[in-house]
């Protein structure tokens, strides 16, 4: 989707809370590309570490799927696979209903073939899953728009849904180990956004926004909220400054 920039723009430059929005669900791909560092590399690497541990005949779930951007590629690559007699199942989860609609859009076909499942759903209130099980499961950029305190029991819910040798790959923003070296990541990473063309006026605009509703926490907190939940196979395969992604492994 080709967006002009001054749309992006307006769209990122809110005058209160964050919402995502239909406006924000508009632009959204070209917004991240503009936002998150390494964002390429980055989703290449989870859908090469999602390649990997599949498995045949299981659900591959992506919470807070937005616009369908990590589950796509696999739908592209395993959707096919009925014929060979390794069914796969692909759902996506949001609670943005303006994302729900082009994420329902773009999987039209794979909906109407019983390949893809997209709804709403509120992790707050529970887990998508209940009789199934997950293979592989997304968390990229979600658990930080989520309060704190759901977040244990959340990542207890994916391991508990998770088949043996399965996989949670998840992807957060995070803070620094401490102040000094915080702030130096802030900074770093505000500069990367005055490369792409964001001015001081909009970044302010934006952390503020943000507030309240992106809530990050350490590295390390992260690290042992996985390990905590039973992942004991727990490694990060992606960082830059304060953005970070890992793969943790159900022991098989």
């Amino acid at each position: 989707m080709s967006v002009d920039k001054n749309s992006i723009v307006d769209a990122v430059d809110p005058n209160g809370p964050w919402k995502f929005d239909g406006d924000v669900a508009r632009v959204f791909d070209d917004m991240l590309q503009r936002s998150i560092p390494q964002y390429a590399v980055m989703r290449k690497s989870v859908f090469n570490l999602a390649v990997r541990f599949q498995q045949p005949n299981t659900t591959m779930l992506d919470l807070g799927c937005s616009r369908g951007e990590a589950l796509a590629p696999l739908v592209d690559r395993f959707g096919a696979d009925h014929h060979l007699g390794r069914d796969y199942r692909f759902i996506g989860v949001d609670v943005s209903e303006p994302m729900l609609a082009a994420c329902n859009m773009r999987f039209k076909a794979g909906i109407e073939q019983g390949l893809v499942k997209i709804s709403k759903f509120d992790l707050r209130t529970g887990y998508p899953l209940e009789q199934e099980e997950a293979s592989v499961t997304l968390a990229v950029l979600v658990l930080q728009f989520t309060p704190i305190e759901h977040r244990l029991r959340i990542l207890s819910d994916i391991y508990k849904s998770t088949v043996p040798g399965g996989v949670l790959i998840l992807v957060e923003k995070v803070i620094g180990a401490d102040a000094l070296l915080d702030q130096t990541m802030v900074d770093l990473y505000y500069g990367m956004k005055r490369d792409n063309d964001y001015t001081e006026s909009q970044i302010e605009r934006k952390r503020l926004s943000l507030e309240g509703v992106l809530v990050p926490l350490t590295a390390k907190w992260n690290e042992e909220a996985l390990r905590g939940a039973g992942f004991h196979s727990v490694d990060c395969f992606w960082r830059w400054m304060n953005f970070a992604g890992w793969v943790a492994v159900k022991d098989g």
